[in-house]
């Protein structure tokens, strides 16, 4: 057994390892000065097992002799170089709810998310202290959170307390580790623990491994840690891990083991020329009916192409969806079932959830006595689909910090003198009810969905799902829901929801779509022929509708885009374009529809005051200026009202515009019945 040898031996064979496979790795490290020299871990097991088991069982001891072993090659004496095990196999990784007690003291590997990451602080390395009697230095080496004094003397043999001479500081990084989702089952909470940074692992060239969401992979010694209740140390312990490498995993959540048996089914299944709506069979089969909104779900999945332009611009790739509806229509149920199965998915409540929770927050750090940064659901669903249920149950504040993750796919903090920018490029699939929990027959829908148009006009798409007694549907839908509680196995997807998994994560990674002259062209008539059409309004001299914007236009193109991707294709043709304009329209028919007057405005999506509201606020102001000529600055409301009948407006609508106005400051109203304009 090598744990049996003396040191001297096993340094021998660790500076042999050195000797055979490493002097031009270690040459470069001296060279570069870089404090670290990473070692594979298949190159040392491969060399001697033994090595790679006495490693795993007694990392301290072995990391220590591994370093003495460097120390005696000639190049390293000026350096004090440390070891790095790096690549571990996935078969010696181990999952962090499985950590146990048994594993104090080894060197484990695990895989997670970043959580959380606190500030850099100096942790205590090795001590000095002196004898009060005989003054003699007693060196202690601190591995642990609490300080450890000498129990006695050295020289003299005195027991008690020591005075702290001199003292060498480290810096230190503490990282909170989340399970990744794809080890966890459906409804599992994952796991976390906390692992400890130390020296040029928290090097500020390395600060991007370490941001909160990154997917890594940390190699280090498990330790445990008293918890220390009301000042006094507790019989139960925590779990720490004392990173020895942290390793950035390549692997993103959407590139799943693929077989090249699964390749050619895919392929086989894009080829289909019926392959979407044979996606959108296979989207939530138990619920009824909802095509369109199965097939923008679809196109949702797979995505458009993100683009950096030459200016350090980029334009999202992502495609948000919003759905509005009557309660009992199924859409949380919808959420659900593309949480179970999107490659990489969060799954968020409005009623539980804080800014913070979605974005990112700073929260004070129990160990190191700082601040942390811990990831919010949008930044650790980063590359994945965010699923927000109940998006107008949340705070007016909490929806506002959701404005830049959506558009520019990051999210600042800058908060307890913590200034980062995280990535959050995620796909937003979110549900909400109507203002009075159900749709008005007699009031426009877009007047109904109680969320800022500013957040509004961020999804790509937003479509209403409305309740309304209908025979001959209502008794296919009886069927379709008895049916499927009479024989659930029967309500299957057409595509299987694992073969999907790899569809969309195989299409992600390998097809780039490129737009074509044809899709160019489609989609510049459509955008071009919906704005210059000469509306009612205009004719009338009025302020011209807008009925479809830039931002729609780059909807078209990434809707366009996620529809060649469903064929594995680069090139995205004009049928593409046409399947993204036709489902674009059928959402700005919903709400985008201005039924006084019949025309598309988008200004209903975007600000909530459409052309023809703008118009009659014009003409009210009009007239309030008119009649200040003619009465003063005190203008009887009653005169204002008359004449905004005069020209064709509703009383109730020019007083509901007077209300308006007072509410934004624009008039006031001294005492009943008479209205002045407010002083500049």
């Amino acid at each position: 057994m090598i744990t049996e040898l003396k040191d001297e031996d096993i340094i021998e064979r660790f500076e042999e390892f050195i000797r055979n496979s490493y002097m031009d790795s270690l040459r470069k490290t001296v060279e570069k000065g870089y404090p670290s020299l990473n070692v594979k871990y298949g190159e040392l097991d491969k060399f001697d097992p033994e090595l790679t088991d006495f490693l795993c069982e007694q990392p301290a001891r072995a990391l220590e002799l591994f370093s003495n072993a460097l120390k005696k090659i000639d190049i390293t004496e000026e350096n004090e170089i440390k070891v790095r095990i790096a690549e571990v196999p996935e078969h010696k990784r181990i999952k962090i709810r499985n950590i146990r007690s048994k594993d104090l003291g080894k060197l484990i590997t695990i895989e997670g998310l970043i959580r959380q990451t606190s500030d850099v602080r100096p942790v205590m390395s090795k001590a000095t202290f002196e004898c009060p009697i005989c003054g003699t230095y007693i060196d202690v080496e601190q591995n642990e959170f609490l300080m450890k004094e000498p129990s006695l003397c050295v020289s003299c043999g005195r027991k008690g307390k020591f005075k702290l001479f001199s003292k060498t500081l480290i810096d230190t990084q503490r990282l909170v580790i989340e399970e990744t989702p794809d080890h966890l089952s459906n409804d599992t909470q994952p796991r976390k623990i906390n692992v400890f940074l130390t020296d040029d692992l928290i090097e500020p060239k390395l600060e991007k491994k370490t941001s909160p969401g990154t997917r890594v992979i940390i190699t280090g010694i498990t330790k445990e840690i008293p918890i220390i209740d009301h000042g006094t140390k507790s019989t139960r312990f925590d779990l720490i891990i004392q990173a020895n490498n942290i390793e950035v995993s390549e692997k993103e959540f959407s590139e799943l083991e693929i077989t090249p048996e699964d390749i050619n089914q895919i392929k086989n299944l894009a080829s289909d020329p019926d392959i979407m709506n044979k996606l959108v069979r296979s989207i939530a089969p138990s619920i009824y009916g909802y095509e369109t909104i199965k097939e923008a779900i679809i196109l949702q999945l797979f995505g458009g192409e993100r683009t950096q332009r030459p200016d350090n611009t980029s334009v999202r790739g992502d495609i948000h969806i919003l759905l509005v509806g009557d309660p009992g229509v199924a859409k949380s149920q919808m959420l659900k079932y593309i949480f179970t199965m999107a490659p990489k998915a969060r799954y968020v409540s409005g009623k539980s959830a804080s800014g913070a929770g979605i974005t990112a927050s700073v929260v004070k750090d129990e160990f190191l006595k700082g601040w942390s940064l811990e990831a919010g659901a949008l930044v650790l669903a980063n590359k994945g689909i965010c699923l927000i249920d109940e998006i107008d149950k949340m705070d007016k504040e909490d929806r506002s910090a959701m404005h830049e993750a959506m558009e520019q796919q990051t999210v600042t903090i800058s908060k307890a003198n913590i200034h980062s920018t995280l990535k959050a490029e995620t796909t937003i699939l979110a549900a909400a009810n109507p203002k009075l929990g159900r749709f008005d027959p007699y009031q426009p829908l877009a007047d109904q969905i109680d969320m800022p148009p500013t957040l509004i006009s961020r999804f790509d798409l937003l479509f209403t799902l409305r309740d309304i007694p209908e025979k001959e549907r209502d008794t296919r839908l009886a069927q379709h829901i008895l049916n499927t509680f009479k024989n659930p196995q029967k309500v299957i997807p057409e595509i299987e929801p694992d073969i999907l998994r790899k569809y969309i994560a195989y299409a992600k990674k390998n097809v780039s779509p490129k737009l074509s002259d044809e899709a160019i062209l489609e989609i510049q008539e459509f955008f071009v022929g919906l704005r210059s059409k000469r509306s009612k309004s205009e004719e009338e001299g009025g302020v011209k509708p807008i009925p479809i914007s830039a931002r729609q236009l780059e909807a078209l193109v990434r809707l366009a885009q996620a529809s060649a991707r469903v064929r594995l294709s680069n090139n995205v043709t004009q049928s593409d374009a046409k399947r993204a304009i036709n489902l674009l329209k059928s959402c700005l028919m919903q709400v985008g529809l201005d039924t006084e007057t019949g025309e598309l405005d988008i200004d209903r999506i975007v600000t909530g005051i459409t052309a023809t509201q703008r118009n009659k606020i014009i003409q009210i102001r009009d007239i309030i200026k008119e009649m200040e000529t003619k009465f003063g600055s005190n203008i009887p409301l009653a005169d204002v009202l008359e004449a905004a009948k005069a020209k064709g407006i509703d009383v109730s609508k020019a007083e509901e515009i007077i209300e308006k106005m007072k509410r934004e400051g624009e008039i006031f109203e001294p005492k009943h019945g008479i209205i002045r304009k407010m002083p500049r």
